[in-house]
């Protein structure tokens, strides 16, 4: 059991079912149950805890997990409690994005948060941005239906997670300004067991590649050979592109990876200058 390496994740909710899929495409096989505590891994010497999100900082802190998936927002909140926490973030991992706002009634005329009661599950995360600010208010910790507080006469405003805006919209509530954006992160202790590093950096390679191969896609196409070179100049490539010749002496293929948030604009301009046979594909793993 000392050898195994012990990675903590979210029991429920969508964070827990994007780091129990993250950790599947990297290789690491477990069964899934809704009422397990501790997933061992049938091919791997890696157990899942299965634990709430606002435990895992200090699980990982003090080694009792190695590794940990949590939300930025619950680490901060954390580290900004308890000064003992000793942490280290070694990737985003690009989900469960959100942002921490602050928000109001809607019919309310608000011009500034001086001296307002503002009602928040994270409130040493809130003061340490209004004492940057030099603002002066009265923060209230409640935790769930924190939306609710501003029309029960708890709170004037409130400071909570967004991801679409949607539940703010169907509570009468707009957003104000952000104190924080988020994602779903992979930590560890600053204070580790060696002996179980070399796991752990096959841990966090496979992890790496998988979240590199999910903003890649690999494209394909055929060109003339004379324009081979501008159209080589338009691929934004991990690395530089292979070039194939074809049986038409002419042309030649071309092969690279591109990143996925330009990938329209540049295939659109391959196009537009005489690139043929286009073919994009997935990646599932990419590997530096």
């Amino acid at each position: 059991m000392e050898n195994r390496v012990k990675i903590a994740v979210q029991k429920s909710g969508r964070l827990s079912k994007d780091s129990l899929s993250i950790l599947k495409k990297c290789g690491i096989e477990f069964s899934e149950s809704s009422n397990k505590l501790f997933i061992k891994s049938t091919n791997m010497s890696i157990d899942l805890l299965m634990v709430r999100d606002d435990d895992i900082p200090k699980l990982v802190s003090q080694n009792i997990a190695d590794l940990g998936i949590v939300g930025e927002n619950v680490v901060k909140e954390k580290q900004l409690s308890d000064s003992s926490l000793q942490l280290n973030t070694l990737l985003k991992l690009g989900f469960s994005k959100c942002r921490l706002s602050f928000a109001k009634p809607k019919e309310m005329n608000l011009v500034e948060i001086q001296n307002k009661k503002i009602a928040t599950s994270y409130p040493a995360i809130v003061k340490n941005y209004l004492d940057k600010k030099n603002v002066t208010a009265e923060i209230i910790e409640i935790h769930g239906s924190v939306e609710l507080t501003p029309f029960v006469d708890i709170s004037d405003i409130i400071v909570d997670l967004v991801s679409t805006g949607s539940t703010l919209e169907s509570n009468n509530l707009t957003e104000l300004e952000t104190v924080m954006n988020s994602q779903a992160i992979l930590i560890q202790s600053k204070k580790f067991p060696s002996e179980k590093q070399s796991l752990i950096n096959t841990i966090i390679s496979r992890v790496n590649s998988v979240i590199e191969a999910k903003d890649s896609k690999y494209i394909m196409f055929n060109a003339n050979t004379e324009n081979a070179e501008e159209l080589i100049n338009l691929l934004p490539s991990a690395e530089s592109p292979t070039v194939i010749p074809l049986a038409d002496k002419s042309k030649v293929a071309i092969h690279s990876v591109c990143k996925e948030d330009i990938f329209w604009n540049t295939i659109e301009s391959l196009k537009s200058r005489g690139a043929t046979s286009v073919l994009v594909l997935p990646i599932e793993k990419l590997s530096n």
